[in-house]
């Protein structure tokens, strides 16, 4: 299995969504994390451990997808990768219905998935 990825760009996008996505989420936990007045906590802070889970997977599943030896395997691989990238923007977009004063970030990391997928539909092309 290879470790080192075909198109750079991609996995560099993968590498930087990543590590937005946990400076985002280090942030919204603690806006997060307190009870609300009813005694129940936030359902909103699970979708900021989904996002890093889900950040996390993005550059292994564009590496697995390079190095399947059969184009119906390549093309499994992106497909899972497409599934998780929309995944993830959903997971943003509840996000920014939460209480919390990161929305901003939010928008940002949208707008970075925005420019991963246009790079993800030209690299399915190549596989």
């Amino acid at each position: 299995m290879r470790s080192q990825p075909r198109n750079k760009r991609l996995y560099k996008k993968a590498l930087e969504i990543l590590s937005l996505s946990r400076n985002i989420s280090n942030y919204l936990i603690h806006d997060l994390a307190p009870l609300q007045s009813n005694g129940s906590e936030n359902p909103h802070i699970y979708f900021t451990g989904d996002i890093i889970r889900q950040s996390d997977a993005l550059a292994p599943k564009i590496i697995s997808a390079e190095s399947q030896i059969f184009q119906d395997d390549r093309i499994k691989h992106a497909a899972s990768l497409f599934h998780i990238t929309n995944r993830l923007y959903k997971h943003c977009e509840r996000l920014e219905q939460s209480d919390s004063n990161g929305k901003e970030f939010l928008i940002l990391l949208r707008k970075e998935l925005r420019k991963f997928k246009h790079l993800q539909h030209k690299w399915m092309m190549s596989l």
